[in-house]
C-alpha cells in the first residue's frame, strides 16, 4: 500500500471523530522513521481514545498490520506507527507542551483539506 493512500485514509479517521487542528508532516527526506506525521488533538482522554482507535481500525480495514501504538490507555500522547504514517494524537494540554510542529519545524505541511476530499 501508497503511504498517500494510507495518508488519506488515517487523516479521514481522525476528522471522523472530530480530532481538532489535523497537521499532516511531510517527512520524506527528513527523517527514516516514516514519510508521514499526522498530529491532531483531542478535548478529553475519551475522545483521544475515540480517534485513536478510529485511526488504527481505519489502518487495519486496508490490510495493515499496526507495528505499535503506546499511551492508549493514559490518552494524553497516542503514537501509532503504521510504518509509512506515524500518527500522534494528543491531548489538547499535551500538544502545545510538545510542539512537534517546532520540533520538526523543516518539515513540510500537506494540505489537509486536500487530504479529506473524497
Amino acid at each position: 500500500m501508497d503511504s498517500k493512500t494510507l495518508l488519506k485514509t488515517v487523516v479521514k479517521a481522525a476528522d471522523d471523530k472530530k480530532a481538532e487542528d489535523i497537521v499532516v508532516l511531510n517527512m520524506q527526506g527528513i527523517s527514516l522513521i516514516s514519510d508521514y506525521f499526522l498530529i491532531c488533538h483531542g478535548t478529553s482522554e475519551k475522545q483521544v481514545q475515540a480517534i485513536s482507535r478510529e485511526v488504527k481500525l481505519s489502518a487495519e480495514k486496508l490490510g495493515l498490520d499496526i507495528k505499535k501504538m503506546e499511551g492508549f490507555e493514559e490518552a494524553r500522547w497516542v503514537l501509532i506507527d503504521m510504518g509509512h504514517v506515524i500518527a500522534h494524537i494528543f491531548h489538547r494540554d499535551e500538544r502545545s507542551y510538545y510542539n512537534l510542529e517546532r520540533l520538526w519545524g523543516d518539515a513540510p505541511m500537506e494540505n489537509v483539506q486536500r487530504e479529506l476530499a473524497p
